[in-house]
């Protein structure tokens, strides 16, 4: 089962990837964390990686798609997996789909959180991310410390969690992101609309009806 998790910016994907992979029995595949995963353990797509990051340069689609394949390869995913910011465009979108194809693999589903943009702008204010580990926090302050056991890592507000930031981030989401739901839909997908507003428990118990269904 390869579910690929899909919405705004400030959603709530972070928040329910976890949840999800705990209740349909898989992990959470974030692309973040395979990539400082690859470059930890030095492995050639991870080196590669390693050195467009050194350089101050974004690391290409190719290379981060072939480490996310390599990852869907091992044990960990051989049940399946959430995917968490693996397609933010349409070339991503693709390129998945062929490395999938290659591993006699495919998207079994899309969930789109659905959320107006002043909600966005209202949650994202109020947010704090560890600056460790990048896990999101509704209910902290900046300052205080991850909640993780293993992790223990301070969080702060990110500056492009302003207002104004927010916006244009929203703007770029219109653009290059929201095509890419068009285009599951199109390739046949199972597509899925989810209403994002409430509390995660509720968003949760809303994600697994409509993937029951």
């Amino acid at each position: 089962m390869i579910i690929v998790l899909f919405g705004k910016p400030g959603a709530g994907k972070g928040t329910q990837a976890p949840l999800l992979a705990e209740a349909l029995g898989v992990k959470t595949l974030a692309t973040g964390d395979v990539l400082r995963a690859a470059v930890r353990e030095g492995t050639a797509r991870g080196r590669e990686a390693k050195g467009y990051m050194e350089r101050g340069d974004l690391v290409p689609d190719e290379v981060i798609l072939a480490i996310v394949k390599e990852a869907l390869e091992g044990p960990d995913y051989r049940e399946g997996a959430i995917l968490d910011g693996v397609v933010r465009t349409v070339p991503q979108a693709e390129g998945l789909s062929a490395a999938l194809q290659e591993l006699s693999r495919g998207v079994d589903a899309v969930l789109c959180f659905d959320i107006d943009n002043e909600e966005i702008i209202r949650r994202l204010a109020g947010r704090t991310v560890c600056e460790k580990c990048q896990t999101p926090y509704s209910d902290a302050e900046p300052g205080s410390t991850c909640r993780r056991p293993e992790c223990g890592g301070k969080l702060a507000r990110r500056k492009d969690d302003e207002p104004e930031a927010i916006r244009r981030r929203l703007e770029v989401y219109e653009a290059q992101t929201a095509p890419v739901f068009d285009w599951y839909q199109q390739h046949g997908t199972r597509v899925l609309r989810i209403d994002a507003v409430g509390g995660v428990d509720e968003v949760t118990r809303r994600a697994r009806e409509a993937l029951g269904r």
